[in-house]
């Protein structure tokens, strides 16, 4: 896969750039410990099951325009993902980020959620974005509140009631 140059988003201290085979290491390391995607939907994953979601994600990228994006510092240090990417109950397009558990408390995770549905709206033209978080996480609700997101549904998985968000764009047409 070609990386385009607008898929790439800067911010104030971090860089998000489509994820390829090159992070397979670090997405191994983040999508392994239950401490950073235990939470996520289907859980912790092996290094398998990772290499098999990375050749979707890549995919991903050249079908829609928009997908995961690997979350690194400015100087280079993996941190965690942001993505937009269609959801397997049809709710819509799914803003999900997950961080490292060292870097977590610093506003990383609103930094790059901000950026990803900034990116969502303008460039992917997205009209409505969704997140889904466990009513239990205040972390993630805290993110998704941060960003503009706002609560519009809810359903329960697994005994848990998950809370729906929504970051909705309307544009008026000249």
């Amino acid at each position: 896969m070609t990386v385009t140059p607008a898929w790439i988003i800067e911010t104030g201290r971090l860089r998000l750039t489509p994820v390829g085979y090159w992070d397979l290491h670090d997405l191994v390391r983040l999508k392994g410990d239950p401490r950073a995607y235990a939470l996520m939907l289907g859980g912790v994953r092996s290094p398998p099951q990772v290499a098999e979601e990375l050749a979707g994600e890549i995919r991903d990228w050249g079908r829609y325009g928009f997908g995961v994006w690997a979350v690194r510092a400015r100087r280079g240090k993996f941190l965690g993902i942001v993505a937009l990417q269609h959801r397997p109950d049809g709710l819509g397009v799914a803003l999900r980020f997950a961080m490292l558990p060292d870097v977590r408390g610093a506003g990383l995770a609103v930094e790059a959620a901000g950026a990803a549905r900034r990116f969502g709206h303008e460039a992917a033209r997205l009209p409505r974005i969704v997140a889904v978080a466990r009513e239990s996480n205040f972390a993630s609700r805290a993110v998704l509140g941060a960003i503009g997101m706002s609560a519009c549904g809810h359903f329960d998985r697994l005994g848990e009631t998950m809370l729906v968000y929504q970051s909705v764009c309307y544009t008026v047409d000249e």
